[in-house]
């Protein structure tokens, strides 16, 4: 028998989102005989595995018992691979959540609500036409230039990775000046590790920054126990002047968790627009048909007791505007080397 049938993965995204969730390192249920993979079967067993392990049914109002009888209907024996693919995805969709995905050699069901119907709110071109210029300076993944005495970086993803060597030369550049802005709009999260290590250049002493806990069953109470979630200073150079990050809906996963990090910090602010939320760690599957998939298995709440997966909100909220944007002016940039000013 195919060894990949043998269990279903519920490790979670800690490599791609870091090691967030240590008491979810590499759990197995061994199966019985392989399910039948017709397509009421298949149906069952994503709809029943969403039931038991998504975290997020009540902070988000969803009926899955519901849900579950509306697209019951659609599925009949000897449908085709599309039309079951076109149901399932539809079902995850109700979710509206981006971590929840369902992959299959054909298409991969995605929701992209979390920045649809938004500003965009970056323009690539202009960063790099008017701010980066040509003398910027590519410290692995971190773009930076020096803008009236402030380090810009720029950070496109978090899952290209942060080292240590990085961050000496970061912080080595960023001695001496008034402060430090970290552009994370349209970063779509990645490792958690490294959005760990680059708010710990900024932190003074170790700052608890949330607190998140795991769907451990079908109940709507069957959660682990909470558990803070914290950033402590690096071992190292670190800045501890002002700072700003800069966010829109785009920011989101690990880049919520960066943005939350860093709010908590007295001498940090948030501009830009809301993030896109992303709080819940995914946990992954695979189907009797062989589809993989994937959805978000904790929950994660600010010090305040809200949930990242809504988003983290800014402290000086700023939308591009379109005059300046014409003219190569990125209006939420301005307004950062502004408050450092």
């Amino acid at each position: 028998m195919n060894r990949k049938k043998l269990y279903k993965v519920v490790l979670a995204h800690v490599i791609m989102l870091g090691s967030a969730l240590p008491f979810l390192s590499c759990e197995k249920h061994l199966l019985a005989p392989d399910p039948p993979a017709d397509p009421g079967n298949v149906f069952e067993y994503l709809w029943e595995d969403v039931y038991k392990r998504y975290a997020l049914f009540e902070v988000k109002d969803i009926d899955w018992v519901a849900v579950g009888n509306t697209f019951r209907t659609k599925v009949h024996p000897g449908m085709d691979d599309q039309a079951l693919f076109s149901v399932l995805s539809d079902m995850l969709y109700e979710l509206r959540d981006g971590h929840v995905n369902l992959t299959s050699s054909f298409d991969r069901s995605r929701n992209w609500e979390w920045f649809q119907g938004h500003l965009p709110n970056y323009n690539q071109s202009i960063i790099e036409n008017r701010y980066l210029g040509t003398s910027f300076r590519i410290t692995g993944p971190l773009l930076n230039q020096v803008i009236d005495s402030v380090l810009y970086v720029n950070y496109r993803s978090f899952g290209d990775e942060i080292t240590q060597s990085h961050l000496d030369q970061l912080m080595l550049r960023a001695e001496g000046l008034k402060g430090v802005i970290i552009d994370i709009r349209h970063n779509g999260g990645g490792s958690l590790q490294n959005a760990n290590r680059l708010a710990a250049c900024f932190a003074d002493r170790t700052y608890v920054y949330a607190h998140d806990r795991i769907k451990t069953g079908p109940g709507p109470d069957d959660f682990s126990h909470w558990r803070p979630l914290s950033v402590a200073p690096r071992q190292g150079m670190r800045f501890g002047g002002p700072v700003v990050v800069l966010v829109n809906r785009r920011s989101y996963s690990a880049s919520s968790f960066f943005a939350q990090m860093m709010r908590v910090m007295p001498h940090a602010v948030l501009i830009g627009d809301q993030t896109g939320g992303g709080g819940g760690i995914p946990v992954f599957g695979e189907l009797p048909n062989g589809w993989k998939y994937r959805f978000s298995s904790t929950q994660t709440l600010t010090p305040e007791g809200n949930h990242i997966e809504t988003g983290v909100p800014v402290d000086i909220r700023r939308n591009m505007q379109s005059i300046e944007e014409l003219h190569g002016i990125d209006s939420i940039l301005e307004t950062a080397l502004d408050w450092l000013r």
